[in-house]
């Protein structure tokens, strides 16, 4: 499989572990103190690095690490929309469209060298 695939697929399972850890516990922990979110969320966290780690060392081998952070920030929205509608419940705004349409010129700019050898 291409390192840009297994990068990718990585990052994307370690965004699923990284949304968990960073706003899950507003729904299902708001009724316990901080300090036990944030350990909860720190455990949860850790396997977010045992795959986010080696999805940038993968990645790396044929792609520049602003390509990778703006791969990751297009895979982040992608993970984060549907996670915030149907877990959070929060309403889905045409503000998430904007915002990836926004990602979507980040990724024509930071991988146009790659596409047309500008």
């Amino acid at each position: 499989m291409r390192p840009v695939v297994i990068s990718l697929a990585l990052l994307t399972l370690s965004n699923v572990f990284m949304t968990f850890a960073w706003y899950a516990h507003l729904k299902e922990l708001s009724h316990k103190p901080w300090v036990v979110a944030a350990l909860v969320s720190w455990g949860i966290a850790l396997f977010e690095y045992l795959l986010q780690v080696p999805a940038n060392r993968i990645g790396h081998q044929v792609l520049s690490v602003p390509q990778l952070k703006i791969a990751q920030e297009v895979i982040t929205l992608t993970v984060f929309v549907p996670f915030s509608v149907m877990y959070l419940k929060e309403p889905l705004k045409l503000d998430y469209l904007w915002a990836g349409l926004c990602l979507l010129g980040a990724v024509y700019f930071i991988f146009r060298s790659k596409w047309i050898g500008a």
